[in-house]
């Protein structure tokens, strides 16, 4: 039996920091919070990281050795930007703290105790390359991709492995939530979660979500082990908390079971990333979890002005799953209330926001102090179109303007060959996509092709002409009858006709078997379709396409300006933890933001609005909140658009209702009612 034997604390550091001059009351009251559970509520923009900075100092200075303090964050710039915080303040003490993302402190568990669960000392950490190329081994091996059959590639099956790891569901269940057009598929696709597992150990390596999902196990599993850790980490603290999964919240909870000494920091109001499987109720239940816990709500805004706090105090009100709490400016009121602006259309809200802009620059704002937010990603196009025509620069956060992302060129592909059939490169992206097909291939049969067709060959003599692998054959035979319907005759395939063929006959199957995101993607393509509508002719839309992407185009819209001196175009989930002078939030209508797939479920609205929070607490000073009363080419037509239900929920003395007229592209405030005429002013 093992002997018990404690080691006392050494000397508290030697203190000298002057809390209550460093920190507002409610961070002292959290900072200097009694050891137990603590939930620390922190609003957007009111000093998180600084309260987390000081309750470790606290710690260090209270006698508490640095080797006893976990500090759990999700991203390795967060904990290095804390700890190196916390040297400042305490010279050498945060040397010994184990801090790092969750992965980080798993992996470090897991490199001393990896025999534990099943692997060799020096196991392999595989990317997601890695392990997308693990799992279609596997599936190869099984046999499961045949000729007459799609099954998702291996970046789908890794998403759908990791929600369920995660979330803590079956596979079934996060088809069912998640993927229902492979529900047909269970079978085979839990058979590859478990030859998957197997053959991770055969290679010893692990993927990322192991390092959680393993140190879990190891836990579970050894208890003389766990206990090391709960003894070992008497303080848990943990950033973001809103943010964690239900793998992470139990792994924190075990942990911290000895002691009880944690305190979790987030802010309930933005938690809105429920789709990549972050459990909204962690942070709502904590208190239920932990009782006894210490609520601290730190409500001091140091970001935005009194007008811009107003309005997401508001914007807020409407969830009845929360946490109360009201956000209180520092800064001083400048008088400029948000600004509520209906457009006629689409397009002349994107006229509109790149007006304002170029004025706000005119004004002294730099554009790297702007920023359009949007609920998805196509929901920019316009804004991206009237940029590029106004030579506004603009850094997207994705990485990628519209028109350069993988499903777009690869509809586009389609199109440029059906109306040149010498394009070798379109061709190539086309015939690549099929399976079994790769450069080598992909070569070979261009050179048939190109021969067959300059020849003076029908495209559908193709079929016969080339060869293609045989789990090729049924894909190549559905590309070939997909190309004759594009070809021109006598009536040219309209644009927006062409980009529907493409989808229905081939790669509606194809990115639903592709991308994890097919949802989003298709989004983009079916805005894509719309934008077509515009073009008489398939040349001219490519040409466009071809202008707007191109390096030139992109290059001449920065040229003469800093790298940095650009607008940032966002979703408001990548936008999450940035700020910015003044800011858009566009397409403010239902079924875009709220997004229609949220309005079924109540929940699912509560997390919309949310979101719609994040995005208004990003302003610092000017906010613009816009809507196209109209949006041009919806579907088959123009379709009226209602403005978001959160904008309803906001009192009208929160905003400025601005009313923008086309004539010269001159806007003004509307006038504010007076007595006389309140009750005429139309209700919008």
């Amino acid at each position: 039996m093992s002997r018990a034997y404690t080691l006392h604390a050494p000397a508290a550091v030697a203190g000298g920091i002057d809390y209550a001059a460093e920190l507002n009351a409610q961070q002292l009251a959290a900072v200097q919070s009694a050891p137990g559970p603590s939930l620390v509520i922190a609003g957007a923009g009111s000093g998180k990281t600084r309260t987390l900075t000081f309750r470790v100092a606290w710690l260090l200075e209270h006698g508490v050795p640095p080797s006893g303090i976990l500090l759990l964050t999700f991203t390795n710039k967060a904990a290095r930007e804390m700890l190196d915080r916390v040297a400042a303040v305490v010279p050498g003490g945060a040397d010994e703290i184990w801090g790092g993302t969750f992965h980080s402190i798993g992996n470090r568990i897991l490199r001393r105790h990896a025999e534990a669960v099943g692997f060799r000392p020096g196991f392999s950490i595989m990317d997601r390359e890695d392990q997308e190329d693990m799992v279609e081994a596997v599936v190869a091996r099984e046999g499961l991709r045949t000729a007459d059959r799609r099954f998702p590639k291996g970046g789908v099956l890794a998403e759908i492995f990791g929600l369920a790891i995660n979330c803590g569901e079956t596979i079934p269940a996060i088809l069912a939530r998640r993927f229902p057009y492979f529900l047909l598929l269970e079978e085979q696709i839990e058979r590859v979660a478990v030859a998957y597992e197997g053959r991770k150990k055969e290679a010893n390596s692990m993927d990322f979500d192991d390092l959680l999902a393993k140190t879990l196990e190891l836990f579970t599993t050894n208890e003389e082990i766990e206990a090391r850790y709960q003894r070992q980490f008497q303080h848990v603290l943990v950033d973001e908390y809103q943010d964690t999964n239900r793998l992470q919240a139990e792994l924190v909870d075990r942990i911290a079971a000895r002691h009880g000494s944690i305190m979790v920091v987030g802010d309930d109001a933005q938690s809105i990333y429920s789709w990549r499987g972050a459990n909204f109720e962690n942070i709502l239940r904590f208190p239920e979890r932990h009782p006894g816990a210490e609520v601290h709500k730190i409500e001091t805004n140091y970001r935005s002005v009194p007008e811009v706090l107003e309005l997401a105090n508001a914007a807020i009100l409407g969830n009845a799953r929360q946490f109360r709490k009201e956000l209180r400016a520092v800064r001083p009121s400048t008088g400029v209330r948000p600004a509520l602006v209906p457009l006629a259309t689409n397009n002349a809200q994107a006229a509109f926001v790149a007006q304002r802009i170029l004025e706000l620059n005119e004004e002294g704002v730099d554009f790297r102090e702007m920023a359009v937010l949007y609920r998805a990603h196509y929901q920019s196009l316009e804004v991206q179109l009237e940029f590029t025509r106004r030579g506004i620069p603009f850094a997207i956060t994705s990485g990628l303007r519209f028109f350069e992302q993988a499903h777009i060129k690869d509809v586009a592909a389609f199109m440029k060959f059906s109306v040149n059939p010498r394009d070798e490169v379109a061709f190539k992206r086309m015939i690549r996509l099929l399976p079994g097909i790769g450069a080598k291939s992909a070569e070979s049969i261009w050179a048939k092709t190109s021969a067959t067709l300059a020849g003076g060959g029908a495209v559908a003599g193709l079929r016969t002409a080339c060869k293609v692998p045989a789990k090729s054959q049924k894909s190549w035979d559905q590309l070939v009858h997909t190309l004759e319907d594009l070809r021109p005759g006598e009536s040219p395939v309209a644009p927006a006709a062409m980009i529907e063929n493409v989808l229905f006959a081939v790669y509606d199957d194809y990115m639903r078997t592709k991308f994890a995101n097919y949802e989003a993607r298709r989004e983009d393509l079916n805005t894509l379709q719309n934008y077509a509508k515009q073009f008489a002719t398939t040349e001219e839309f490519l040409a466009q396409l071809a202008l707007l992407g191109s390096v030139e185009t992109a290059d001449a819209v920065g040229a003469n300006r800093d790298d940095d001196e650009k607008v940032t175009l966002s979703s408001v989930h990548q936008a999450k933890g940035l700020e910015w002078r003044a800011v858009f939030v566009i397409w403010l209508s239902d079924g875009m933001f709220p997004s229609s797939r949220s309005l079924d479920r109540d929940e699912d609205v509560e997390e919309e609005r949310r979101l719609f929070y994040v995005a208004v607490t990003r302003c610092k000073d000017e906010l613009y909140l816009t809507y196209p009363e109209l949006r041009l080419n919806a579907g088959y037509g123009e379709a009226f658009q209602r403005p978001s239900r959160f904008l309803n929920e906001l009192p009208e003395t929160l905003y400025e209702k601005w009313e923008v007229s086309q004539g010269m592209g001159e806007y003004a405030p509307k006038p504010a009612a007076t007595p006389a005429d309140e009750d005429e002013v139309e209700p919008w």
